[in-house]
């Protein structure tokens, strides 16, 4: 069966410290990271992929991934861009960052048509979320008239950097792992019990370093795409004039369907480390890694 894989690829990584962060070449031959995710999809069976970028990027992605990718799978882009608004909306658009990821997701409503798995060009993910995701979406069941969403559930403890906090999607989860709510938690860092938010005066709060989070692997069908252009809608009416700074979020749209009852999101357990280059010192850190799963032979030396 079709499935699609959506890369989201246009953020301005302004806490990577310069550099667009997405095509750093981190593998031991080079490579970007989202190849390795690539073939890792590939792999689960997924057969397309679309890259959200920026227009100014595609010499780029074509050097360092289609390219590379021959006839491995079909690949398309899609643009996210500041001023792509529903008609008839109004909005600042004096900003430099774009509106968020669930506008990113919405730049695909022309290009997907088939259940699809969406994730960040700068993480790591492991094998094993790729698959359970392409099964879930790729099997059929009767969900009484909801959206039947899915996600990868990371574990917290495995999703930290070691050099600076990070942003998590906390889990709340119901019965048979189906998700109840996210909680965006900021100034995430590992701590003595294992994780922490870090306050602003520096005192910490502990978290369940077991806890399940979102790292933004999403698998939708293509009915989220209504909802996320009037989400879209609702979301920029509710700004005020001068805020340039508020983002559209995948983990906040999910959250209102749920508790609208509109959809149920099963929570997909994964036991794989994540990595990625939030900060410029996480470069080493991922190097390492990739050369490692490319010793042990969980990678071939050239991917494509």
């Amino acid at each position: 069966m079709d499935a699609t894989l959506v890369i989201m690829a246009a953020g301005m990584g302004s806490r990577f410290g310069g550099g667009i962060k997405q095509l750093e070449p981190l593998g031991p031959n080079g490579e970007i990271l989202m190849l390795y995710s690539i073939y890792d999809a590939v792999e689960a069976g997924f057969n397309k992929v679309i890259f959200i970028t920026r227009e100014e990027l595609v010499p780029k992605f074509d050097e360092l991934v289609t390219n590379k990718l021959g006839d491995a799978v079909k690949t398309e882009y899609v643009f996210q861009d500041v001023k792509h608004i529903p008609e008839g909306s109004a909005a600042n658009l004096n900003r430099n960052k774009p509106w968020g990821t669930a506008q990113a997701i919405l730049e695909c409503k022309n290009a997907v048509n088939e259940p699809f798995l969406v994730i960040n060009a700068d993480d790591y993910y492991g094998k094993a979320a790729f698959k359970e995701i392409y099964d879930y979406l790729t099997t059929e069941s009767d969900n009484n008239g909801k959206y039947d969403f899915c996600m990868a559930g990371f574990i917290l403890g495995n999703t930290l950097s070691d050099n600076g906090s990070v942003t998590r999607g906390v889990c709340v989860l119901g019965e048979n792992d189906e998700l109840a709510g996210v909680n965006e938690t900021e100034n995430i860092v590992k701590s003595e019990s294992g994780a922490a938010t870090e306050n602003k005066d520096g005192s910490l709060t502990p978290l369940d370093p077991n806890s399940k989070v979102s790292m933004n692997m999403w698998g939708f069908t293509p009915e989220i795409f209504d909802e996320l252009e009037h989400g879209f809608v609702d979301f920029l009416s509710s700004l005020s004039p001068d805020d340039v700074k508020s983002e559209y979020l995948i983990p906040t749209v999910v959250d209102n369907l749920i508790k609208e009852g509109k959809a149920s999101v099963k929570v997909l357990p994964t036991p794989d480390k994540w990595f990625g280059v939030t900060y410029q010192a996480d470069k080493d850190c991922v190097k390492k890694e990739l050369l490692k799963f490319v010793e042990e032979g969980v990678y071939p030396n050239k991917l494509f």
